[in-house]
């Protein structure tokens, strides 16, 4: 069965990197014509001081870019042919250097730039990972001097129903607030991101009531089973930096403490399609626990749609400390491979070497290996994401198990979010050391669904209500300790930090050219 779930999972990523290709490129609708008096002369350019671009008689062919011009921040509405730049279609504008404001706002249907590679920022997720280019980017967006910088945040306020032998009622908050920043240093692009959660004074060291979920400890002597352990009050605390070698390549370095390896699709808050749900997913410590890890050094090579990156980082989970920077050796490995055909889909497929990643387990190494494929697509009144996941953990020693997880959400603007997750995994960490029937493992079901009512957006943010009802599908040994197959409900108020013109759905087709500045 193992060796079946590992065949699906590689012919899964390799079948979709393969068969989804980007097929059709928009061209560029040709400007009016400008006035005589403002044509510039046959076979030259007009000087154009304005970070707006001129309308022209017809496109101009444009001077292959240097690298300083490949790392422009900003990509500005452009006088190119969509065909002169086959990796970026045409739902992104291209960058034009000539036309673009040092340390300015893109211009109404631009779009900022990545920090680690010459595409758009919304391609990137949590730590180094990639998502869909079409998802919309949330926070709020501004300018300080040289830096380009962006903020963003949400609390989740529940009422926590578990039931059963082994359920609990709980009232918890969980929340996460993030200040990231960049600008360009020489040839290249430095960036920064600090993130922080309230979990540790909000939710407590228990964490919050969850069946099935493991992972992690409340005292430093006991699992915590049945409870989603909170997040350290320090989740991220980064740098990077990045350089073009040539137009579509650049290198980058990445160190986080704490931050993320290379290893696993993005963190669960951090993805459209998983970010409305206020529970964390089972198969968590199966795929992207490591998204909090107290020190890693992460360097990767960026070819147009391809990322390879590798990082040597500290392979133990957070302990019960929750305030505090841990440091530790660099002693474990990973390496990633993405793949972003289109700006609908993204793929990974990841290694990584942890050594004793469990704080209760100081002589158990895990292998663990990731893949996942994620879609976008923007719809006429909002947005569907959809990833679907599998996880492996290769104790050493010890048992070889796997999760998998299916997870999608539906936007529909301005106030619905739809979402839902079916996950299936093999768990073996349901029993305490004391118990007889620890390390045995047991083969467990979990769908969610839920919704979100979002209200009008505020200068403070966003706030709405929702609702999640999970059903749990166990095995008959599990009936009399769960009490069958429990159904949990979650009730909860949230509230987001956004602009409420973020959205991209909102933004003006791109090759629509700003209108002519007035002199």
């Amino acid at each position: 069965m193992r060796q079946l779930s590992y065949s699906v999972a590689s012919c899964l990523f390799i079948c979709f990197a393969s068969s989804v290709t980007s097929t059709a490129r928009a061209q560029h609708s040709q400007h009016p014509p400008t006035p005589q008096s403002s044509t510039p002369p046959s076979g030259t350019q007009q000087s154009q001081p304005s970070e707006y671009l001129q309308p022209q008689p017809a496109p101009v062919p444009q001077p292959e870019p240097s690298s300083e011009e490949e790392t422009s921040r900003y990509l500005q509405p452009s006088q190119q042919p969509a065909e002169t730049h086959p990796d970026h279609p045409s739902a992104h504008p291209v960058v034009d250097q000539a036309h673009a404001g040092h340390g300015e706002q893109p211009v109404h249907g631009g779009e900022m730039m990545g920090l680690l590679g010459p595409y758009p920022m919304s391609r990137e997720a949590s730590g180094t990972s990639w998502q869909p280019e079409a998802t919309p980017m949330g926070g709020k967006h501004f300018t300080r001097g040289d830096w380009n910088l962006m903020t963003h945040g949400f609390a989740n306020v529940a009422y926590d129903h578990q039931p059963g032998p082994r359920g609990d009622d709980d009232v918890f908050a969980a929340s996460m607030g993030m200040l990231m920043g960049h600008r360009m240093v020489g040839a290249g692009t430095f960036g920064w991101r600090a993130m922080v959660s309230l979990d540790p004074i909000l939710i407590g060291k228990k964490g919050y009531p969850l069946l099935l979920q493991t992972g992690e400890t409340a005292d430093g002597l006991t699992p915590l089973i049945d409870h989603q352990h909170p997040h350290d009050l320090f989740m991220e605390l980064a740098v990077s930096y990045s350089r073009p070698l040539a137009a579509n390549n650049a290198w980058f370095v990445y160190f986080g403490l704490p931050g993320e390896p290379a290893l696993a699709p993005p963190a669960f808050m951090h993805r459209f399609s998983g970010v409305d749900n206020p529970e964390a997913p089972l198969g968590h410590h199966w795929l992207d626990s490591s998204h909090i890890t107290f020190g890693v050094l992460t360097g990767g090579y960026v070819h147009g749609n391809w990322k390879i990156e590798a990082s040597v980082f500290n392979g133990r989970e957070p302990d019960q400390d929750r305030y505090d920077i841990e440091l530790h050796s660099l002693d474990s490995t990973a390496v990633r491979v993405s793949y972003n055909p289109t700006p609908n889909w993204a793929l990974q497929i990841s290694r990584a070497r942890l050594n004793e990643p469990e704080q209760l387990e100081p002589d158990v190494d895990i292998d663990r290996t990731t893949a996942s494929v994620a879609y976008h697509r923007e719809i006429a009144d909002g947005d569907w994401q959809a990833m679907l996941a599998w996880g492996r953990n290769k104790k050493n020693p010890g048992l070889t198990t796997d999760a998998w997880l299916l997870e999608s959400a539906l936007h529909l603007a301005p106030a619905w979010t739809l979402f839902g997750r079916f996950e299936s995994g093999e768990k073996d960490e349901l029993f305490a050391d004391d118990s007889p029937r620890h390390g045995q493992m047991f083969q467990v079901d979990k769908l969610s669904i839920g919704a979100v009512r979002d209200f009008s957006a505020t200068r403070f943010g966003t706030f709405g209500v929702g609702v999640v009802i999970s059903q749990h599908v166990l095995p008959a040994g599990l009936d009399e300790v769960y009490g069958g197959d429990p159904l949990s409900t979650m009730v909860f108020l949230r509230w987001k930090l956004e602009d409420a013109m973020q959205h991209h759905s909102e933004t003006p087709p791109a090759n629509v050219a700003a209108p002519e500045k007035r002199h």
